[in-house]
């Protein structure tokens, strides 16, 4: 599990949001010690038509002299391949666009060991005009309001478990509520021991299946937030690892797929409504200040974070680092879907049915109901949540919103590659912390 280290405590999170990276969710690829690409926007973002290059450069070590490439649009369509030729080890690819989108360009070369070296450089053009690949369903509100309307139903019943973590000054419990059909919604909750009124945050969990750590919720707490961090599944937080690879590997294997070709039945719908409730029960709290209530994740979390931006007013600020669920019929306008690509996983279903209820899940769908700010870092070499779907969803948002473009940055924080997205996020929470505005750039 890749970690982000930082300086102070106030920083930590940006580790939280680093360790999201589970199977199946990307990885990077061998080859940085072999040559290095980088576009020659240091941002990676270009207009539509001007030539887009990438500067590619042999290690001092390697003495590579050569680079096969394959240049892909929206990461689906390629536009050319062919070998490129390093001179004294440098060579530079050029490309360009002549709509909005996104560009992908893969090189590979032999490396010193003779393993293939695999190195990828991204570009973008026109961001900011990248539009959803279909309209959202007519009935999509209809649907949400009667799925609140049917959380409601369910008395909370909320049961705290005070424990003695060790954390001077931080009081934790472990947390339960009730949710739709049977299902609760696990997690843990700490806060400062001082303080009447503590502004609050809400921690979603990146995709797969595993504990919560005690420290992602004592850290915040230690800086002076109230916090609450809930499991994506209804499971224990606190069991052996064997335990959640069983899940893993027998229940919840392939979690996302499962009852994807109905809306009624998505095993996004509880995960969804737990999000929801759990802002209700920290704006519901005695020791909330009644103005910060902020949500964050990364990947699936960043997902969980527009969504429940876009689906419930008490969110005040919403912080996601390479959001999942962006886009998912990204295919019909010729671009890759983000993670959990329900698109292509239609197999034994009716991929029409499939398609259908992914809109209902669809973070496009949720943007444009977001009313608080919201921080958005968007990777443009990133595979499992591509940069296309992220830019579709984040034109939607109608209110101060800031993207951070990470060019050299894959789904994994590898080699520091979220460092920009991170500095900003710890930027918004300090402000945020003490009760002030965030401190949106905007483009």
């Amino acid at each position: 599990m890749q970690q982000s280290r930082m300086m102070d405590a106030s920083l930590t999170i940006g580790a939280l949001l680093a360790g999201w990276m589970v199977a199946g969710l990307g990885g990077a690829a061998y080859g940085q010690d072999v040559f290095s690409v980088a576009p020659d926007h240091a941002d990676g973002v270009y207009a539509v038509g001007q030539p887009i290059r990438w500067n590619v450069k042999s290690a001092p070590t390697a003495h590579v002299d050569a680079a096969r490439y394959t240049i892909k649009a929206g990461q689906i369509k390629v536009m050319r391949q062919g070998t490129m030729t390093l001179t004294n080890g440098v060579g530079v690819l050029e490309t360009e666009l002549q709509a909005p989108g996104t560009v992908l360009a893969e090189f590979s070369s032999p490396g010193t060991s003779g393993k293939i070296a695999s190195v990828l450089g991204g570009a973008i053009a026109a961001p900011y005009q990248i539009q959803p690949s279909a309209a959202r369903p007519a009935d999509f509100d209809a649907f949400w309001a009667a799925k609140l309307a049917e959380l409601a139903q369910v008395p909370v019943n909320s049961k705290l478990e005070s424990v003695d973590v060790g954390v001077t000054n931080v009081s934790y419990w472990k947390i339960s509520m009730d949710n739709i059909r049977g299902t609760h919604i696990q997690g843990q909750l700490a806060r400062p021991k001082q303080g009447q009124k503590l502004p609050a945050m809400l921690i979603v969990q990146w995709a797969g299946v595993y504990a919560l750590k005690r420290d992602w919720v004592t850290d915040r707490a230690k800086d002076g937030w109230l916090t609450l961090n809930i499991n994506a599944h209804d499971l224990p937080i606190d069991q052996p690892d064997a335990f959640y690879k069983d899940q893993s590997n027998g229940a919840l294997k392939d979690y996302p797929g499962i009852g994807n070709d109905d809306r009624e039945t998505s095993y996004f719908l509880r995960m969804y409504l737990s999000c929801y409730r759990a802002a209700e029960y920290l704006a519901a709290r005695d020791d909330w200040d009644g103005r910060t209530l902020v949500v964050t994740g990364g990947s699936q979390g960043g997902l969980q974070t527009l969504m429940l931006a876009g689906l419930s007013p008490r969110i005040t600020a919403g912080l996601a680092d390479v959001p999942a669920g962006c886009d998912m019929t990204g295919p019909e306008a010729g671009r890759q879907p983000c993670w959990p690509q329900w698109y292509f996983k239609a197999a034994g279903k009716d991929t029409n049915k499939v398609h259908r209820a992914s809109q209902y899940y669809d973070v496009v769908n949720f943007a444009s109901r977001i009313t608080c700010p919201v921080l958005v870092g968007v990777g443009l070499i990133d595979q499992t949540c591509p940069a296309a779907g992220v830019l579709a969803a984040m034109n939607q948002v109608q209110v101060p919103k800031e993207i951070v473009f990470l060019p050299h940055a894959a789904h994994q924080d590898i080699h520091g590659s979220h460092g920009a997205y991170y500095g900003r996020m710890n930027a918004w929470l300090a402000a945020l912390r003490q009760g002030k505005q965030a401190p949106v750039k905007e483009h």
